[in-house]
Protein backbone atom coordinates (compact mmCIF):
# COMPACT_ATOMS: atom_id res chain seq x y z
CA UNK A 1 0.00 0.00 0.00
CA UNK A 2 0.94 3.58 -0.73
CA UNK A 3 1.39 5.50 2.83
CA UNK A 4 -0.14 8.98 2.27
CA UNK A 5 0.25 12.10 4.15
CA UNK A 6 -2.14 15.25 3.37
CA UNK A 7 -0.77 19.12 4.65
CA UNK A 8 -3.69 21.92 4.74
CA UNK A 9 -6.38 19.17 5.04
CA UNK A 10 -9.49 21.59 5.61
CA UNK A 11 -9.91 23.35 1.96
CA UNK A 12 -11.92 22.15 -0.61
CA UNK A 13 -9.02 20.35 -2.68
CA UNK A 14 -8.19 18.33 0.23
CA UNK A 15 -11.74 17.15 1.01
CA UNK A 16 -11.81 15.76 -2.86
CA UNK A 17 -8.56 14.42 -2.18
CA UNK A 18 -9.74 12.41 1.09
CA UNK A 19 -12.76 11.07 -0.48
CA UNK A 20 -10.88 9.65 -3.25
CA UNK A 21 -7.72 8.29 -1.28
CA UNK A 22 -10.33 6.33 1.21
CA UNK A 23 -11.37 4.30 -1.29
CA UNK A 24 -8.37 4.25 -3.34
CA UNK A 25 -6.96 0.67 -3.75
CA UNK A 26 -3.62 0.49 -3.27
CA UNK A 27 -3.13 3.86 -0.65
CA UNK A 28 -3.80 4.15 2.81
CA UNK A 29 -3.77 7.60 4.51
CA UNK A 30 -1.41 7.93 7.37
CA UNK A 31 -2.24 11.52 9.07
CA UNK A 32 -4.05 14.92 7.30
CA UNK A 33 -2.77 18.13 9.10
CA UNK A 34 -5.12 21.14 9.75
CA UNK A 35 -3.92 22.93 12.69
CA UNK A 36 -7.02 24.81 13.48
CA UNK A 37 -8.87 21.38 13.30
CA UNK A 38 -6.54 18.97 15.25
CA UNK A 39 -8.08 16.40 16.74
CA UNK A 40 -11.53 16.79 15.48
CA UNK A 41 -13.00 13.89 12.95
CA UNK A 42 -12.48 14.45 9.23
CA UNK A 43 -16.27 14.37 8.79
CA UNK A 44 -16.77 17.44 11.13
CA UNK A 45 -15.27 19.67 8.32
CA UNK A 46 -15.84 17.47 5.24
CA UNK A 47 -18.93 15.75 5.87
CA UNK A 48 -19.51 13.93 3.49
CA UNK A 49 -16.99 11.61 4.67
CA UNK A 50 -19.26 10.47 7.56
CA UNK A 51 -19.43 6.81 7.46
CA UNK A 52 -16.71 6.44 4.77
CA UNK A 53 -13.26 7.24 7.33
CA UNK A 54 -12.56 7.19 11.64
CA UNK A 55 -9.69 9.16 10.97
CA UNK A 56 -9.08 12.80 12.96
CA UNK A 57 -7.20 15.40 11.67
CA UNK A 58 -3.61 15.89 13.08
CA UNK A 59 -1.50 19.29 14.60
CA UNK A 60 1.80 17.22 13.41
CA UNK A 61 3.71 15.19 10.65
CA UNK A 62 5.88 12.08 10.22
CA UNK A 63 7.46 12.76 6.93
CA UNK A 64 9.06 9.31 7.40
CA UNK A 65 6.33 7.30 7.25
CA UNK A 66 4.50 8.31 4.25
CA UNK A 67 5.31 7.56 0.72
CA UNK A 68 3.86 10.31 -0.86
CA UNK A 69 2.95 13.83 0.69
CA UNK A 70 -0.26 16.15 -0.73
CA UNK A 71 0.48 19.75 -0.02
CA UNK A 72 -2.91 21.50 -0.52
CA UNK A 73 -1.94 24.82 1.56
CA UNK A 74 -2.80 28.16 0.16
CA UNK A 75 -0.39 29.63 -2.76
CA UNK A 76 3.16 30.23 -1.06
CA UNK A 77 2.83 28.16 1.98
CA UNK A 78 4.32 24.89 0.30
CA UNK A 79 7.69 27.19 0.06
CA UNK A 80 7.21 28.09 3.39
CA UNK A 81 6.85 23.99 4.23
CA UNK A 82 9.75 22.79 2.49
CA UNK A 83 11.96 26.34 4.57
CA UNK A 84 10.83 24.87 7.69
CA UNK A 85 11.10 20.77 7.17
CA UNK A 86 13.90 18.83 5.13
CA UNK A 87 12.14 16.57 2.56
CA UNK A 88 13.73 12.72 3.27
CA UNK A 89 15.15 10.86 0.66
CA UNK A 90 12.71 8.78 -1.47
CA UNK A 91 9.41 11.14 -0.28
CA UNK A 92 7.22 11.69 -3.34
CA UNK A 93 5.84 14.88 -3.37
CA UNK A 94 2.43 16.49 -5.01
CA UNK A 95 2.06 20.35 -4.76
CA UNK A 96 -1.24 21.33 -5.00
CA UNK A 97 -0.31 25.19 -4.85
CA UNK A 98 1.34 27.00 -7.65
CA UNK A 99 4.75 27.26 -6.05
CA UNK A 100 6.72 25.39 -8.38
CA UNK A 101 3.87 25.27 -11.54
CA UNK A 102 7.72 26.93 -12.69
CA UNK A 103 9.12 23.47 -13.23
CA UNK A 104 11.99 25.13 -10.21
CA UNK A 105 14.12 23.05 -7.36
CA UNK A 106 13.35 20.05 -9.51
CA UNK A 107 9.82 19.72 -9.77
CA UNK A 108 7.70 18.12 -12.79
CA UNK A 109 4.24 19.80 -14.14
CA UNK A 110 1.49 17.24 -13.60
CA UNK A 111 -0.53 17.39 -16.74
CA UNK A 112 -0.19 14.06 -17.76
CA UNK A 113 -1.34 14.39 -21.40
CA UNK A 114 1.45 16.18 -21.88
CA UNK A 115 4.07 14.97 -19.70
CA UNK A 116 3.28 10.99 -19.13
CA UNK A 117 6.74 10.01 -18.98
CA UNK A 118 8.23 13.13 -17.09
CA UNK A 119 5.74 12.24 -14.39
CA UNK A 120 6.32 8.60 -14.40
CA UNK A 121 10.09 9.10 -13.11
CA UNK A 122 9.69 12.38 -11.03
CA UNK A 123 10.24 12.41 -7.37
CA UNK A 124 8.25 15.97 -6.97
CA UNK A 125 4.75 17.09 -8.64
CA UNK A 126 3.67 20.60 -9.64
CA UNK A 127 -0.18 19.98 -9.67
CA UNK A 128 -1.92 22.31 -12.67
CA UNK A 129 -4.17 25.02 -11.91
CA UNK A 130 -7.46 24.36 -12.64
CA UNK A 131 -8.07 27.01 -15.46
CA UNK A 132 -4.62 25.89 -16.74
CA UNK A 133 -5.95 22.21 -17.06
CA UNK A 134 -8.72 23.26 -19.54
CA UNK A 135 -7.33 25.77 -21.43
CA UNK A 136 -4.06 23.73 -22.17
CA UNK A 137 -6.06 20.38 -22.82
CA UNK A 138 -8.30 22.78 -25.16
CA UNK A 139 -4.90 23.79 -27.01
CA UNK A 140 -2.24 21.23 -26.45
CA UNK A 141 -3.03 19.26 -29.90
CA UNK A 142 -2.39 22.23 -31.91
CA UNK A 143 0.40 23.46 -30.34
CA UNK A 144 1.86 19.98 -30.91
CA UNK A 145 1.38 19.93 -34.16
CA UNK A 146 2.86 23.76 -34.84
CA UNK A 147 -0.76 25.42 -35.27
CA UNK A 148 -1.21 27.45 -32.43
CA UNK A 149 -0.31 30.98 -33.65
CA UNK A 150 -2.18 34.35 -33.47
CA UNK A 151 -4.26 35.68 -30.56
CA UNK A 152 -6.25 32.54 -28.83
CA UNK A 153 -9.28 33.96 -27.26
CA UNK A 154 -10.60 32.24 -23.88
CA UNK A 155 -13.57 32.89 -21.99
CA UNK A 156 -13.86 30.57 -19.19
CA UNK A 157 -16.50 30.26 -15.91
CA UNK A 158 -15.89 28.26 -12.73
CA UNK A 159 -17.87 27.28 -9.91
CA UNK A 160 -17.67 29.29 -6.77
CA UNK A 161 -15.29 26.33 -4.81
CA UNK A 162 -12.40 27.54 -6.68
CA UNK A 163 -12.42 30.63 -4.62
CA UNK A 164 -11.28 27.73 -1.79
CA UNK A 165 -13.36 27.23 1.77
CA UNK A 166 -12.93 30.76 3.37
CA UNK A 167 -16.02 32.90 2.69
CA UNK A 168 -15.51 36.56 0.51
CA UNK A 169 -17.69 39.08 -0.61
CA UNK A 170 -17.86 37.19 -4.15
CA UNK A 171 -18.44 33.31 -2.94
CA UNK A 172 -21.46 34.16 -0.47
CA UNK A 173 -25.01 32.37 -1.82
CA UNK A 174 -26.82 35.68 -2.10
CA UNK A 175 -24.02 37.65 -4.57
CA UNK A 176 -23.06 34.83 -6.38
CA UNK A 177 -26.84 32.94 -7.37
CA UNK A 178 -28.17 34.36 -10.20
CA UNK A 179 -25.26 36.23 -10.86
CA UNK A 180 -22.33 36.16 -13.27
CA UNK A 181 -19.22 38.84 -13.23
CA UNK A 182 -15.77 38.94 -14.68
CA UNK A 183 -12.54 39.09 -12.88
CA UNK A 184 -8.34 39.38 -13.28
CA UNK A 185 -9.37 39.70 -17.00
CA UNK A 186 -6.23 39.18 -19.24
CA UNK A 187 -4.13 38.84 -15.76
CA UNK A 188 -5.12 35.59 -14.17
CA UNK A 189 -1.98 34.03 -12.19
CA UNK A 190 -2.95 31.01 -14.34
CA UNK A 191 -1.83 32.81 -17.79
CA UNK A 192 1.79 32.10 -16.75
CA UNK A 193 1.68 28.51 -16.54
CA UNK A 194 -0.02 28.48 -19.94
CA UNK A 195 2.12 30.42 -22.10
CA UNK A 196 5.10 28.95 -20.57
CA UNK A 197 4.31 25.22 -21.35
CA UNK A 198 2.63 25.67 -24.84
CA UNK A 199 5.59 28.27 -26.06
CA UNK A 200 7.96 25.32 -24.80
CA UNK A 201 5.54 22.73 -26.62
CA UNK A 202 5.31 25.25 -29.75
CA UNK A 203 9.34 25.32 -29.98
CA UNK A 204 9.83 21.88 -29.91
CA UNK A 205 7.12 22.08 -32.64
CA UNK A 206 8.49 24.34 -35.00
CA UNK A 207 12.27 23.31 -34.00
CA UNK A 208 12.80 27.17 -33.76
CA UNK A 209 14.07 28.62 -29.97
CA UNK A 210 13.04 32.09 -31.26
CA UNK A 211 9.44 30.75 -31.30
CA UNK A 212 7.14 33.34 -29.11
CA UNK A 213 4.80 32.25 -26.74
CA UNK A 214 0.92 32.31 -27.86
CA UNK A 215 -0.98 35.04 -27.49
CA UNK A 216 -3.66 34.26 -25.24
CA UNK A 217 -6.51 36.82 -24.14
CA UNK A 218 -8.00 35.16 -20.94
CA UNK A 219 -11.51 36.67 -19.38
CA UNK A 220 -12.05 34.73 -16.22
CA UNK A 221 -15.80 34.24 -15.19
CA UNK A 222 -17.47 33.23 -12.08
CA UNK A 223 -20.37 31.20 -12.32
CA UNK A 224 -23.51 31.11 -9.89
CA UNK A 225 -22.98 27.20 -9.66
CA UNK A 226 -20.58 25.37 -7.11
CA UNK A 227 -17.68 23.01 -9.28
CA UNK A 228 -16.97 22.52 -12.98
CA UNK A 229 -15.03 24.83 -15.54
CA UNK A 230 -16.53 25.59 -19.05
CA UNK A 231 -13.91 26.93 -21.26
CA UNK A 232 -14.40 28.28 -24.72
CA UNK A 233 -11.94 29.18 -26.76
CA UNK A 234 -11.51 30.68 -30.04
CA UNK A 235 -8.42 31.00 -33.21
CA UNK A 236 -8.10 30.80 -36.12
CA UNK A 237 -7.13 27.59 -37.66
CA UNK A 238 -5.78 26.39 -40.85
CA UNK A 239 -7.28 22.80 -40.54
CA UNK A 240 -11.08 22.24 -41.67
CA UNK A 241 -13.51 20.47 -39.40
CA UNK A 242 -12.78 16.89 -40.20
CA UNK A 243 -8.95 17.38 -40.12
CA UNK A 244 -9.45 19.11 -36.52
CA UNK A 245 -11.44 16.46 -35.25
CA UNK A 246 -8.76 13.92 -36.37
CA UNK A 247 -5.88 15.71 -34.66
CA UNK A 248 -7.66 16.01 -31.63
CA UNK A 249 -8.88 12.54 -31.34
CA UNK A 250 -5.30 11.04 -32.59
CA UNK A 251 -3.74 13.32 -29.80
CA UNK A 252 -5.86 11.71 -26.95
CA UNK A 253 -5.97 8.46 -28.23
CA UNK A 254 -4.46 7.40 -25.05
CA UNK A 255 -5.74 9.29 -22.13
CA UNK A 256 -7.85 7.64 -20.63
CA UNK A 257 -9.23 10.80 -18.74
CA UNK A 258 -9.62 13.29 -22.08
CA UNK A 259 -12.32 12.50 -24.28
CA UNK A 260 -12.92 14.32 -27.70
CA UNK A 261 -17.25 14.57 -28.59
CA UNK A 262 -18.41 14.41 -32.13
CA UNK A 263 -21.30 16.56 -30.38
CA UNK A 264 -21.82 19.41 -27.95
CA UNK A 265 -20.42 19.01 -24.29
CA UNK A 266 -21.84 20.55 -20.91
CA UNK A 267 -20.55 20.95 -17.44
CA UNK A 268 -23.05 17.91 -16.28
CA UNK A 269 -20.55 15.28 -17.91
CA UNK A 270 -17.75 15.88 -16.27
CA UNK A 271 -18.72 17.32 -12.16
CA UNK A 272 -18.03 14.48 -10.05
CA UNK A 273 -15.50 13.24 -12.47
CA UNK A 274 -11.91 13.08 -13.01
CA UNK A 275 -12.69 13.98 -17.45
CA UNK A 276 -11.87 16.53 -19.49
CA UNK A 277 -14.61 16.76 -22.84
CA UNK A 278 -13.68 18.54 -25.36
CA UNK A 279 -15.66 19.43 -28.52
CA UNK A 280 -14.61 21.63 -31.62
CA UNK A 281 -16.67 23.72 -34.21
CA UNK A 282 -15.20 25.12 -37.68
CA UNK A 283 -16.67 28.12 -38.47
CA UNK A 284 -14.79 29.71 -41.39
CA UNK A 285 -11.02 30.09 -40.80
CA UNK A 286 -12.41 30.01 -37.08
CA UNK A 287 -12.29 27.05 -34.90
CA UNK A 288 -13.69 27.25 -31.39
CA UNK A 289 -12.82 24.75 -28.54
CA UNK A 290 -15.36 23.61 -25.65
CA UNK A 291 -13.21 22.33 -23.14
CA UNK A 292 -15.16 21.04 -19.82
CA UNK A 293 -14.20 19.82 -16.15
CA UNK A 294 -14.87 19.52 -12.68
CA UNK A 295 -12.49 22.28 -11.45
CA UNK A 296 -12.01 20.14 -8.05
CA UNK A 297 -11.16 16.92 -9.39
CA UNK A 298 -9.34 16.99 -13.03
CA UNK A 299 -8.42 20.91 -12.04
CA UNK A 300 -7.20 19.52 -8.86
CA UNK A 301 -7.51 16.84 -6.26
CA UNK A 302 -7.92 13.77 -9.34
CA UNK A 303 -5.42 15.10 -11.24
CA UNK A 304 -3.24 14.75 -8.31
CA UNK A 305 -4.04 11.08 -7.49
CA UNK A 306 -3.53 10.54 -11.13
CA UNK A 307 0.02 11.85 -11.17
CA UNK A 308 0.40 10.09 -8.19
CA UNK A 309 -0.91 6.52 -9.71
CA UNK A 310 2.01 7.16 -12.27
CA UNK A 311 4.56 7.86 -9.93
CA UNK A 312 4.56 4.21 -8.45
CA UNK A 313 3.76 2.70 -11.50
CA UNK A 314 -0.19 1.65 -10.64
CA UNK A 315 -2.86 1.75 -13.22
CA UNK A 316 -3.43 5.76 -13.76
CA UNK A 317 -6.79 5.09 -13.41
CA UNK A 318 -6.99 3.56 -9.96
CA UNK A 319 -9.39 4.94 -7.74
CA UNK A 320 -10.57 7.65 -10.57
CA UNK A 321 -13.42 5.79 -11.88
CA UNK A 322 -15.89 8.47 -10.55
CA UNK A 323 -19.23 8.89 -12.23
CA UNK A 324 -20.94 12.24 -13.29
CA UNK A 325 -24.72 12.50 -12.08
CA UNK A 326 -27.37 11.33 -14.85
CA UNK A 327 -29.29 14.33 -14.26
Amino acid sequence: MIKVGIIGGAGYTAGELIRILVNHPEAEIVFVHSGSNAGNPLHAVHSGLLGETDLRFSDNWDLDAVDVLFLCSAHGKSREFWEQNPCPAGLKVVDLAQDYRDESEGYVYGLPEWQRDKIRCADKIANPGCFATAIQLGLLPLADAGLLSGTVHVTAITGSTGAGVKPSVTTHFSWRSDNLSTYKVFEHQHLKEICRNLGEILRFAQDDRKCCPPSIQFVPMRGDFARGIFASITLDCPLDGARALSLYKDYYADAPFTFVSDTPVDLKQVVNTNKCLLALEKHGDTLVVSSVIDNLLKGASGQAVQNMNLIFGIPETSGLKLKASAF
